[in-house]
């Protein structure tokens, strides 16, 4: 039987209902339920060992009406082009969502890089950006960050990609080390946003930050700058987990010295003074506040009544499944959906390729700045539409981005 929740069937769904609410020309919907192009490359590069390894590469460029197309790609063992064509898709959701004048594109390498040396991931980078660099560029498709890619493989694209032009093009990647061209705050600005959803949302309910307790599931670069934002606003952090467990304490823990334990130790568990508990766990932990920062499909039916937490911020994608959504609002859980809580990493992408594109650097504060303001107005067009249509969140977020995309398809018209 195939699983009904891949992420290509609830993307597909989402835009169904999207569609049906904002009663959407069929052939609009029909379009925007593909992509606009998908690329498979076989990449062959030297080991260290002097064998050749074969990995399988994948771009999808989902639409690109209000601009270049725009995603992260993704080093992992198991990506299917039906995970990437939906992480393509909501991707020009949230573009939207943030009124970034991108389109949605994702891409990755099937690849295990915990089993990879830094030469096999160099090589490897730079084979598969040669093998698509003729649908990249700045004003076609930048890539970014995503699952175990950082910084330094966005400069290995950077670096692939002007040396085939024959000059330096820094804006044809975002999330590069800021001495070649990145921007100050990229690195926290997805946790960063995901924080500014929860202070509106929280003035919208009545919850006061001041002590709310917190549950993050997934300690990585979103978690731990989630975690600390959140504690930076007066928010007491309960617990916190990654791929090994996770850990509890009623009193609080500070995220530096749990980030400083994970990275001597390798786990955040067996931290002093809390208590070792499951991810599934986490999830059902005492908390007012649940911010899932890990996998798709971690909230589904057997544990969404379970979940005690009055308010859900999605920092990962695709973390609650749709009969999930649906026990969750039942109890009246306040969910802040994906594609609003975590476009702030895509909005600080925006702020570099601008900074790029015009040879600027912009302090800290001005991004941070700029950050809130774009997140701020994202969560209240978001919320006030919520408010006409008397939906929840995830519905009039998806009802916001597909019907700005769709507006202007039918403004640009098609061609020829």
């Amino acid at each position: 039987m195939v699983n009904e929740h891949t992420p290509l069937t609830v993307a597909l769904a989402q835009l169904d209902l999207a569609a049906k609410k904002l009663h959407l020309d069929h052939g609009i919907h029909k379009i925007l339920s593909h992509p606009k192009r998908s690329i498979m490359v076989s990449i062959d590069i030297r080991m260290d060992d002097c064998s050749v390894g074969v990995f399988n590469g994948i771009r999808v460029q989902h639409w690109d009406v209000k601009g270049p197309f725009k995603g992260g790609i993704r080093y992992y063992p198991n990506i299917t082009v039906d995970e990437v064509t939906a992480l393509a898709m909501l991707m020009t959701w949230k573009c939207a969502i943030a009124d970034i004048p991108y389109g949605g594109a994702k891409g990755g390498v099937c690849c295990d890089t915990k089993k990879m040396s830094r030469g096999e991931l160099e090589r490897l980078t730079r084979r598969y950006v040669s093998l698509i660099a003729d649908y990249l560029g700045p004003q076609r498709d930048i890539p970014a960050p995503d699952m175990y890619t950082d910084a330094q493989t966005m400069a290995w694209i950077m670096d692939t990609y002007s040396q085939l032009k024959g000059y330096s093009i820094p804006e044809c990647v975002t999330g590069k080390p800021v001495d070649i061209g990145g921007s100050e705050g990229r690195t926290e600005a997805t946790g960063r946003g995901v924080v500014h959803c929860i202070k509106k949302a929280a003035e919208a309910t009545g919850l006061k930050l001041m002590n709310a307790t917190v549950a993050i599931q997934g300690f990585g670069n979103v978690g731990y700058h989630a975690a600390q934002a959140i504690h930076d606003v007066g928010g007491k952090v309960v617990a916190v987990s990654d791929s090994t467990g996770g850990i509890y304490c009623q009193n609080g823990l500070n995220p530096p010295q749990v980030l400083a334990h994970k990275e001597k130790t390798g786990s955040v568990q067996n931290f002093k003074g809390c208590t070792n508990i499951t991810n599934e766990e986490l999830l059902e932990a005492e908390c007012d506040i649940l911010i899932p920062a890990a996998l798709e499909n971690q909230i589904k039916r057997k544990n969404a009544n379970k979940i005690k937490a009055r308010m859900i911020a999605e920092a990962a994608n695709g973390p609650t499944t749709p009969e999930a959504d649906r026990i969750l609002h039942e109890k009246g859980a306040y969910l802040i959906p994906d594609i609003l809580a975590n476009c702030g990493g895509v909005t600080v992408s925006y702020f570099e390729w601008v900074q790029n594109l015009t040879r600027e650097h912009w302090p800290l504060e001005e991004v941070n700045r700029k950050l809130e303001s774009k997140m701020t107005q994202a969560f209240d067009d978001v919320y006030k539409l919520s408010q006409e249509e008397k939906s929840d969140m995830r519905t009039a977020a998806l009802m916001l981005g597909v019907g700005r995309v769709a507006h202007s398809i039918r403004t640009r018209g098609l061609w020829p």
